[in-house]
């Protein structure tokens, strides 16, 4: 291992990709059993920025906890390579990941504290192992306590805490070491939704003030429309789509892209109220429309009413705000000639506005 100028252990810096936090090469994880081969993460790329919040989202069985913890080596990959701050994990000796994984911190569904600790115990825990003296730890534990907003809790067992309170122990606890990278593996899943939104809060707070790139797995929409600037979207252990958030969410390609976004744009309610609509109105084009930022709807209507012989008129709408801007859906009736409705539809799908023909009506 090599020597740093303060004389300290440093990991060698092998292949690094100085553009991002995090790239993924290649990444394989297989479980082999006595009947079947199964593919968790199958040959999966990735490059993560610096300081960027980065939501991974699939359904249960996608693939995605197993993809996170191959990242910190809690798994090892079978095949395939993962680069964090340019130390190739994957090629990592056991001395060297115990040194890597002090600047990669991890934030867990249910917690996972330790029971006969209290607050500042627990944060003070990671500190311990890696020897940092007491009244150092002291002042740090303290810090994190402020920062996450546990003050006056400090003495507290994690029997006596909320469970937004027992997180914000989790998240304090995976900074004490000063990381660079910080994976959150379903730390909302447990949480009611008011406690949830608190701790997305707290996560970009963390994330603007220490310049943290975050990881978030999740299968929660809202998780990634409320915090995110990346996502990718996972199904079978890959990759199937990638980008900004309002930019993958606004065109979606992938069926199961299109499920997430069904959720995110609607609720029970908005369900029944379609099949009313959809019962109630028997005339002319029923056409839903996928826009970005709040006037282009109003936009748009107001260029078709121009050009075109065609009344139209406004259904159902919803709109919702994420890191990147508005995302939002309209569903509009067309009245008129079929060739000038046919005409007006074209130009919308000419246009950034994503058109689906719901119905055509005689």
């Amino acid at each position: 291992m090599e020597k740093s100028e303060t004389g300290r252990d440093t990991i060698p810096m092998i292949g690094r990709e100085d553009r991002y936090m995090i790239s993924i090469k290649n990444l394989k994880k297989v479980y082999k059993t006595t009947q079947q081969t199964i593919k968790a993460v199958d040959s999966l790329t990735l490059d993560i920025e610096e300081g960027e919040i980065f939501g991974v989202i699939g359904y249960s069985g996608a693939g995605k906890s197993t993809f996170v913890r191959l990242l910190n080596r809690l798994e090892n990959p079978t095949d395939g390579k993962v680069f964090i701050d340019g130390k190739e994990m994957t090629s990592l000796k056991p001395s060297e990941l115990r040194l890597a994984r002090q600047e990669i911190g991890m934030i867990f569904q249910h917690f996972n504290l330790l029971w006969s600790r209290t607050t500042k115990e627990n944060i003070s825990f990671p500190l311990e192992v890696a020897g940092v003296p007491r009244v150092e730890r002291e002042k740090k534990v303290q810090e994190l306590i402020d920062l996450v907003g546990l003050s006056g809790r400090e003495n507290s067992y994690p029997a006596q805490l909320s469970g937004g309170q027992k997180q914000r122990v989790g998240i304090a606890r995976a900074l004490a070491n000063n990381p660079k990278v910080l994976l959150c593996d379903e730390a909302t899943s447990a949480l009611d939704p008011e406690t949830t939104n608190a701790i997305l809060d707290l996560l970009v707070s963390i994330n603007q003030k220490l310049g943290l790139t975050i990881v978030m797995i999740t299968h929660e929409m809202h998780v990634i429309r409320k915090i995110c600037d990346q996502v990718a979207v996972m199904e079978a252990g890959n990759i199937v789509e990638q980008g900004r958030v309002i930019d993958v969410f606004s065109q979606p390609k992938e069926p199961v892209t299109k499920k997430f976004v069904e959720q995110l744009m609607s609720n029970d309610e908005d369900d029944d109220s379609m099949d009313f609509v959809l019962e109630q109105v028997k005339e002319g084009f029923i056409v839903q429309l996928h826009f970005v930022g709040e006037a282009t709807n109003d936009t748009l209507i107001s260029e078709i009413a121009k050009k075109y012989p065609v009344d139209v008129n406004i259904l159902q709408g919803k709109i919702t705000q994420t890191q990147n801007g508005a995302l939002g859906t309209m569903m509009i009736q067309m009245l008129g000639d079929r060739t000038s409705m046919l005409e007006a539809i074209t130009y919308m799908k000419s246009t950034s506005v994503g058109v689906e023909v719901i119905r055509e009506n005689d």
